[in-house]
């Protein structure tokens, strides 16, 4: 990479044009606040939380996600998402708003949780208020610690080297994250190794204790039922709205800013295999657990699955299947699908959209007989919607959105 291209990724990755996205953000997430306190503060408030809850689980599982990726191409060593990678890390702003949304969900929880008005016996102490929230709350906490960590110390080079191309409040900023940083061959040294034990611990962390927030935040709503794979469901469900996230902000941000040059053909294809091949393991673990339960056929097990796929939920359990697995598979199956960014575009819209009606899904049925869609359902989602925009549209006018760093060694690797 020339001298000159190397100066024009650190102009674009500093002046990414992030001002509508942030102030489309602030809009959405002041209606959708508004909105959400007039219901919880009317006559059904348990229709504002269960709602509150659904968008809760899948944007926070959407943050983490991204950030689960951009960990996991440090571990493999890998170069070709080095020119998308600021893409998955900026949703690391969310983080400390989920945290927020998880303190506000609290205030709810009488509203959410059957077991608080009726204790289950079954389950001991591990459905009780206190030590519920109190593990769900260390292990978002650990899991944000560590993400932000990560990110950070990923910053912190091209930070360095960017500070003297901006000023005001950002150069203090830089300056605060950059420290002591030159770039001397024992600070890159000492930085790559603490990157390369925060990526795995990130990983680890974010299987184990994503599991629990999937026991206590979704199957606790039907405590008699039990799936020992639904924390893996869970969880890698949440990897993959980051992945769909990520593919849909490329899109965004390579027009946006320009990068048609450093992001073409490659990068979409393999975001679209990503997509394709997490889409067929998120299908393989729900039948996965289906077998299982169709096979005891155990009344307390196999009532949670009917319920959805019966009656008043039928058709929403068709759409999810459709929209999360067989629209995606039969999409990306093809190259030209995934290097054309219209179909790439469309098919992970369908596949993220399919992924909100799936949380729907999950958490309703437990607490409603049938599908209900209107204003609150509307207004709290496009709340939660505008909070992740204008989250990420803070980091991409703050921090840089390119690393010239990342971006260089994959040029100079080839790709793979």
């Amino acid at each position: 990479m020339s001298g000159e291209n190397h100066e024009e990724l650190f102009r674009r990755g500093a002046e990414a044009p992030a001002s509508r996205m942030l102030m489309a953000g602030v809009v959405l997430a002041f209606v959708g606040i508004i909105l959400f306190v007039v219901q919880i503060t009317g006559d059904d408030p348990a229709r504002g939380w269960r709602i509150f809850l659904v968008n809760f689980l899948f944007f926070t599982g959407i943050a983490v996600g991204a950030n689960i990726f951009a960990a996991i191409q440090m571990v493999v060593k890998s170069r070709w998402s080095g020119a998308i990678i600021r893409f998955a890390e900026a949703t690391v702003f969310f983080l400390p708003i989920s945290l927020i949304c998880f303190f506000i969900l609290f205030l709810g929880r009488n509203e959410l949780f059957p077991w608080i008005e009726h204790p289950t016996p079954a389950r001991g102490n591990w459905l009780t208020v206190p030590w519920v929230f109190t593990r769900d709350l260390i292990s978002l906490l650990v899991v944000f610690g560590l993400a932000i960590a990560f990110v950070y110390h990923d910053l912190k080079p091209d930070v360095a080297e960017l500070a003297r191309h901006v000023s005001g409040w950002r150069r203090w900023l830089y300056d605060k994250i950059a420290g002591d940083y030159t770039g001397a061959p024992e600070q890159v040294a000492t930085n790559d190794t603490r990157l390369s034990r925060l990526a795995p611990g990130l990983i680890l962390a974010y299987a184990y204790l994503f599991s629990i927030l999937g026991f206590d935040l979704i199957m606790s709503l039907a405590p008699y039922w039990i799936s020992n794979l639904f924390g893996a469901f869970f969880f890698m469900g949440a990897f993959l709205t980051g992945l769909t996230m990520l593919g849909l902000m490329t899109v965004y941000w390579r027009k946006k800013m320009g990068l048609e040059a450093i992001i073409g053909r490659s990068q979409f294809h393999d975001l679209g295999k990503l997509v394709f091949g997490f889409s067929v393991f998120w299908a393989y673990l729900m039948y996965s657990q289906l077998l299982v339960i169709w096979y005891g056929n155990l009344r307390e097990e196999t009532s949670f699955v009917f319920w959805r796929m019966w009656g008043d939920w039928r058709p929403l359990a068709i759409a999810v299947g459709l929209m999360v697995f067989l629209i995606p598979f039969w999409g990306l199956i093809w190259v030209r699908s995934k290097t054309t960014v219209l179909t790439f575009t469309i098919f992970l819209t369908v596949s993220l959209v399919g992924f909100w009606l799936e949380r729907y899904l999950l958490v309703q049925p437990s607490l409603i007989d049938s599908p209900v869609f209107g204003w609150p359902e509307i207004g709290v989602s496009l709340g939660f919607l505008g909070l992740f925009l204008a989250s990420y549209g803070m980091f991409a006018r703050s921090l840089p959105m390119v690393s010239p760093r990342l971006t260089a060694r994959a040029q100079e690797m080839g790709h793979h």
